[in-house]
This record gives structure tokens, sequence and C-alpha cells, in this order.
């Protein structure tokens, strides 16, 4: 690739810095963005952007390069936060790093960088770009074929970008990124998508970065590692309810249905019941998750051990697709995942209308939770995915 200018969104991390040193060792002329996407009570213990930005000023200051401090608070606002809290309160669970992926990284970031004479952005997510020549998608179909690596294809020269895992299993964040379309992959660099977490260090260290050893972020920004119920409680009523088992026994309280996610096995409050008094066989052995909740009857519903049926569904439904070749794979075989911290589980695609896809899986699939995405694959290659309406056994 011939030298450009890059701006690279530096966050403090040890990613983003090693991301800005590669480019440079690559020729590029580099410039550092921070972007500061949470206002309020940012400087408290839980989740500090004056810290990260200090970090941030200070690898740009061993890599001799420029950084601006970028404000996007009012657009991360009103483009994810609002849409985040509006799904909680319909009782469904949000993946907002999804949403400020396809909002404000590489929308706001992309769009400010691009004024700023860009030719390229560059971030430290672990995913790579693949630019492919000889097929491109023809618009948005109903069930017909579309282009995929080894499928059928047209419009012969047409260059298009491909998604691809990074290739640290481990560290794989793809995930996060499938809502990302060619116009945002064609001005994006991953550089540390081709290599391990470990090396990524070791390079850190290696040209003396300052936060070489600075621990990964966790969580989201907003929240970092405070009580997450804490947080939601600032902003979402309570309404409390009954939570029953799979036998119809009233066994607790709910706080609000909003506090809760499938598969939640801490926080549900039904510990302990056994000494106050509940029915014979509750709160002995196997633990309680949370498994169903009726927005309708404010009822939440448990039941004790991981592998209960009530946990485990074998298709989706989905909605608000997004795919990175810009129409829908056919329908056939494929893989995804319904969470992050998960492996590819082999399913049949079948695309609906106006943005919808069904999956029946293989294997039963644990906890599939509404508000999620659903992220299809094809091998390496990220096709895209959409927020998961409904889960079925199938």
């Amino acid at each position: 690739m011939k030298p450009q200018r890059v701006v690279v969104g530096l966050s403090g991390g040890v990613d983003s810095a090693v991301s800005a040193w590669l480019l440079q060792q690559q020729g590029h002329e580099v410039v550092g963005i921070f972007m500061k996407n949470w206002e309020g009570d940012d400087d408290d213990e839980y989740c500090s952007s004056n810290i990260d930005f200090v970090d941030a000023a200070s690898v740009a200051d061993v890599l001799g390069i420029e950084i601006e401090h970028v404000n996007f608070a009012a657009d991360y606002k009103d483009r994810v936060f609002a849409e985040f809290l509006r799904e909680y309160e319909a009782g469904r669970t949000p993946n907002p790093d999804v949403l400020c992926n396809a909002e404000i990284k590489f929308k706001a970031f992309l769009d400010h960088a691009m004024r700023l004479g860009a030719e390229k952005i560059a971030t430290g997510h672990y995913a790579r770009v693949r630019e492919r020549e000889g097929s491109a998608a023809a618009g948005p179909s109903q069930g017909g074929r579309r282009p995929l690596g080894g499928r059928e294809h047209s419009d012969v020269g047409a260059v298009r970008f491909e998604l691809l895992k990074g290739l640290d299993p481990l560290k794989d964040q793809s995930y996060f990124l499938h809502r990302l379309n060619q116009a945002q992959l064609s001005k994006t660099l991953f550089p540390v998508g081709e290599l391990p977490k470990t090396e990524v260090r070791r390079i850190a260290e290696s040209i003396g970065l300052p936060n070489a050893k600075k621990k990964d972020s966790t969580g989201i920004c907003f929240i970092g590692e405070r009580p997450f119920r804490d947080f939601l409680n600032r902003y979402l009523a309570n309404k409390p309810g009954p939570i029953i088992d799979d036998r119809g026994r009233t066994i607790g309280e709910h706080v609000g249905l909003s506090f809760y996610t499938l598969g939640q096995r801490k926080g549900i409050g039904i510990g302990g019941l056994k000494e106050r008094g509940a029915p014979r066989g509750v709160g002995d052995h196997a633990p309680w998750f949370v498994a169903r909740k009726d927005m309708a009857a404010n009822v939440l519903y448990a039941v004790q051990g991981h592998d209960h049926p009530w946990l485990q569904s074998g298709a989706l439904a989905a909605d608000d697709a997004s795919w990175v070749s810009g129409q829908a794979p056919a329908a056939g075989a494929l893989a995804a995942k319904t969470r992050y911290r998960q492996a590819d589980s082999p399913c049949a695609l079948a695309p609906g209308a106006n943005g919808s896809f069904a999956l029946q899986f293989e294997h039963p699939q644990w906890a599939v939770t509404p508000g999620q995405s659903a992220v299809v694959y094809d091998g390496d290659v990220c096709l895209g995915g959409g927020v998961i309406a409904a889960a079925s056994k199938n």
C-alpha cells in the first residue's frame, strides 16, 4: 500500500498505540485522535477518560505524532445511549458497543477524519479487511443469490471489501464490527488484526510505549466497572413483580424486568429462600438462572441448572439486519454466534423481508437473548447480522 495520511483512534490502550506505530513503520503519515464519548461522571473511579487521554497523549509523544482531543459525547448520547435505554425499557438487552462502532467510531469519527484530510482511518480492533475484485452486490434480494467468497458472483471487475476475523481467536472483535458497510470498510485499517495479543504487548515493550502493560478495558465506557444495576437505576423506573419458577411457584420478587437479562445467574435475589420457608427443593443444589421475561404480566421466570430446557434454543428470528456486502446472503448453511464469547455454531440462514432473517442451529444455543446481536459467518468472513427479536425451540 502506498503511503497515505491515516488518522488513528488512540484510546489510551496498547492496541491502538501499537497500531499507530505499525502504520508509521509502513511509511504512512499518522495523526492521532482521542474520542471522548461520555460526559457527566467520567472522572470518577469507574470510567476515567481523563486518564485515558493522558495515556494516549503520552503515546503520541513517544511516536512523535500529533493528537487531537475530539468530543463526540452529544453524538453518543443521541445515537447510542438513547437507543440503549429504549431497549432496556422494552425488556431487551442491547449491545451498545455494536452501535457505538457503527454510529461513532466508524461514522462520526470517520467523518471527522475525512475533514482532516485523511485517506484512511485506523483503530486497534482485532479484525481484518480484505479487498476483493471480481464480484459485487447487485442490490437487495429476497431469497436470491448474492456474491460470497467461493459462491456465485457477478459484476466482474468491481471491488468489494470483506470483514474478516482477527487472527488471534481469543481477541477477535469482528462480532462488534458486523454492522460496518462497504463505504466504512473501504476507508478502514486494522493494523493489529494480523497479530496475536502477546505480540502486540511485546512490540509495545520493545519500543518503550508507556502503556505497554496497561490492563485491557472491560465493559461499556459509560458504565465501566461500576455496579450495572446501580447505573441503570438512574435512568429506568423500578416496577417490582414476582419471580416464578418452572413449576409455577412464586420464589421471590424482582426489582424491575429491565434490570435482568436471560442467562443471568448473579443478583437475581432468590438465594437463601429455603431458610425463609420456601417450598421444598427451592434453593437446593443447582444455581438459579433468569430464563424468561413476561413484560405484559411483569413476571420474571427463573430456573435451576445451566442446562435447563428453558435456556436452550434451536432457532431465532432477527431483524434490523445489516450486511457487510450491502445485501443478505443466500439461504443456506453458514455459522453464527449469538454472543461475543462464543464459538461459531453451524446453522441454516433463511433471509426474510424488511431486514429480517431466521437462523436454525444444528445444536441448541444457550440463553439466546432478544436485543443482542446474531452475527453470521462464512468461515473467517463476517457477513453481518441483526438484532435478535425472538428465540424458539425449533
